[in-house]
């Protein structure tokens, strides 16, 4: 992807996450560049080549980290706390597109959004893996992996909604707490100290 494309894309994750990717044409997207549309079609086929750049990108990091974390991590605790600490650096540095991300894939359409599904599957098994690790380990409770995975999933992706770059807790310590918090659920016979 060319400089120019990138800045782009980036400038238009930023009017997506503003104004809603339903709520946004691509003339507003031009207009907001101060760009003419044909402009803008010459970097991007229409609005969702956009949404899928974005998503797609995203979805590639988190499927490589949490892979990375499976393969190199040795317990289930440590796993976990790799697993959230990643997807929470991934999120609170790519703001505007996390909020597209999180907020927006639903409309892909077509091939895309089936791609993007099996993705966000192949993801979500890796959070799976993690909580199987700690059930074998002895750590965590038996639990219903799935439940688990998605609470866990829908606790790290919520930040989008209140993170500040300059607010009170970095992500660092965001992760650190949301892991102690999301460990104490999975724990068994409260084995893991804080």
């Amino acid at each position: 992807m060319t400089s120019r494309k990138r800045e782009i894309l980036a400038q238009s994750q930023g009017i997506l996450k503003n104004k809603g990717y339903a709520a946004t044409s691509v003339r507003d997207i031009a207009k907001a560049l101060d760009m003419e549309p044909a402009s803008l079609y010459s970097h991007f086929k229409n609005k969702e080549d956009i949404l899928k750049m974005t998503c797609f990108e995203l979805a590639d990091k988190f499927e490589l980290a949490v892979k990375e974390v499976n393969d190199i991590y040795f317990n289930a605790e440590e796993k976990l706390r790799m697993a959230i600490k990643v997807h929470i650096e991934i999120l609170t540095e790519n703001l505007d597109s996390a909020i597209i991300f999180i907020r927006d894939w639903r409309n892909l359409t077509g091939e895309a959004l089936d791609q993007f599904v099996v993705k966000r599957n192949l993801y979500e098994d890796g959070f799976k893996e993690i909580v199987q690790t700690g059930i074998d380990e002895g750590v965590f409770k038996e639990t219903d992996k799935k439940f688990a995975t998605l609470t866990i999933l829908s606790s790290v992706n919520w930040i989008v909604e209140w993170y500040k770059p300059d607010g009170k807790l970095n992500a660092q310590e965001i992760a650190d707490k949301l892991s102690n918090f999301i460990l104490s659920g999975l724990e068994k016979d409260n084995s893991i100290k804080y």
